[in-house]
């Protein structure tokens, strides 16, 4: 079971989110959240029961359960969301029946064995929830008078379309709303995050903006929601300056707008630059912006369809050397300049200028009057990963 635990792990994540709703699969870091004890849970059972066979498991309420349920509180959901994990125990169970009848004929030894581990895996499911509620309950009691409850309330009320005055909202929340916005998301995707280090880079995006104040809200235990009083997005490189020594963080930013729809809007831009960057692999960016991705979130929303759109305008440059399709996607973002090409990518002009000759040769079309939906396929083959080319 523990040899197989990867795969059965993925299908007990499909299972749990699918109970989950979308209150849970439409939000990155909760979905990861519990996507994180999904793994703690089967794991510990596992273990547990090839120390100890068949002696009761302890309740799993380590880091990963009592974060889920710190963040379930803090997005307004209740105890009913932990019964997801219901669906998990459904899969393990099955799949632990399967593997048993693999392992013996003799119908007693069966009986016995499927009888204690039944027992085992339901008494653990149940102490478990039972201990993740309490930390629920004890969450909710603490957070009932807590400021960041009340903005986080008021945030999630605005962010749902709700019919609450500008006027009133921005007193509860002591930031202005009538007034352009841009929304930022940063969140750590390492298991033990440092704590602070969201912080500090909300403090390096707000000076980087050039706003005396963000207004922030903590989203869970690893993510924080912010918006800027700017009037537009912070340039790139200054971004990038301000987060360069603040790697364990990442950012998306949205677009700028203005108002209460603004604010929503805003919102939502980073929400779906978020997405992107998730999917990605993780070392293509620390941070990403709205305003560079709109057309790559735009075709990348049905991610079949892009991998199929990438394959044929790229062909065999899938398959090439990753240098090769960033020096092309940087000359076309240059336009078709190879001379800025160079100085943007730190080459010498000549090894650009090779590059580029061997990956017009890939193409299995040439690159003159197609720049626009190379370019496209190669900013979706950047963020998405390169798809092998149609056999």
């Amino acid at each position: 079971m523990m040899l197989d635990a990867p795969e059965i792990l993925d299908e007990i994540d499909q299972a749990v989110l699918a109970a989950a709703g979308e209150s849970i699969t439409s939000d990155l870091m909760l979905a990861a959240s519990m996507r994180a004890t999904d793994r703690a849970n089967l794991i510990h059972w596992l273990t547990s029961n090839i120390r100890a066979p068949g002696e009761r498991v302890a309740a799993n309420v380590g880091p990963e359960t009592l974060g889920i349920a710190r963040d379930l509180v803090r997005r307004g959901l209740d105890n009913r969301a932990t019964e997801a994990y219901r669906a998990g125990q459904n899969v393990a169970w099955r799949r632990w029946m399967e593997l048993a009848f693999t392992l013996t004929s003799n119908l007693d030894e069966l009986h016995e064995l499927l009888d204690v581990t039944s027992q085992s895996i339901f008494a653990f499911i149940d102490d478990t929830l039972a201990g993740i509620n309490e930390e629920i309950n004890r969450e909710r009691e603490t957070l009932m008078s807590s400021t960041e409850a009340e903005r986080l309330e008021v945030v999630s009320l605005i962010l749902a379309g709700a019919p609450i005055p500008a006027d009133r909202a921005s007193t509860r929340l002591q930031y202005e709303l009538r007034r352009q916005h841009v929304a930022a998301i940063l969140w750590s995707p390492a298991p033990a995050h440092d704590q602070g280090a969201i912080g500090r880079a909300a403090d390096a995006i707000t000076r980087a903006a050039g706003t005396g104040r963000a207004f922030t809200v903590a989203a869970s235990s690893a993510s924080v929601w912010m918006w800027l009083a700017a009037a537009q997005v912070p340039d790139t490189e200054v971004l990038a300056a301000a987060l360069d020594d603040i790697p364990a963080v990442r950012v998306a930013i949205g677009s700028a707008d203005s108002g209460m729809t603004g604010f929503r809007r805003s919102h939502s831009d980073a929400l779906a630059t978020q997405r992107l960057m998730h999917r990605s692999r993780e070392d293509v960016v620390g941070f990403a912006r709205y305003d560079d991705l709109r057309a790559v979130i735009l075709a990348s929303a049905n991610e079949d369809s892009a991998r199929e759109f990438t394959a044929r305008v790229i062909g065999e440059l899938a398959l090439a050397d990753e240098a090769l399709r960033e020096t092309l996607r940087s000359y076309i973002q240059e336009e078709s300049n190879a001379t800025r090409t160079a100085i943007a990518m730190g080459a010498h002009r000549n090894t650009v200028l090779n590059r580029l000759r061997r990956a017009q040769e890939l193409l299995p079309e040439p690159l003159a009057g197609r720049t626009v939906e190379v370019g496209l396929a190669l900013e979706l083959a950047r963020w998405l990963g390169a798809p092998r080319p149609r056999g």
